[in-house]
């Protein structure tokens, strides 16, 4: 092996590693906020239920699909909305304005309201699960 390629096998891991961990400190601090306003303890299952709940003819899975892991497309205009999953996508749930800007959007165009701290906990809990 030469010694850019053990430079990488050794690089590689750690670059994956701390993405990883990035991601973790992002989603965990938001839900702290959650608990914050509130929120004792979240539920995979109630985050799961809501992600495929339907309001008349919309639910979460109309654009990003019932499968976090990939990459949804918005029902109306057709764009691509990339894998809502951490796993694949550790770029999510960095910021938490982006979070609740998307919320708001989403519960009021879903569910034609606002989802509660409660509910948005679920939810991301369920998302960082897959």
């Amino acid at each position: 092996m030469n010694p850019k390629s053990i430079s990488l096998s050794v690089l590689l891991p750690v670059l994956v590693v701390t993405g990883h961990v990035l991601a973790a400190a992002g989603r965990v601090e938001q839900l702290d906020n959650y608990q914050q306003q509130g929120v004792e303890q979240t539920d995979t299952a109630r985050g799961r239920q809501l992600w495929f709940a339907t309001d008349g003819e919309r639910s979460c899975t109309s654009c990003h699909g019932e499968t976090p892991t990939v990459a949804g497309k918005h029902a109306k205009t057709g764009k691509v909305i990339e894998p809502m999953a951490p796993s694949v996508n550790p770029g999510r749930f960095q910021s938490t304005k982006k979070i609740e800007k998307w919320f708001l959007r989403n519960c009021k165009w879903t569910f034609g309201r606002e989802c509660s701290a409660q509910e948005k906990a679920d939810i991301l809990t369920w998302l960082a699960s897959q």
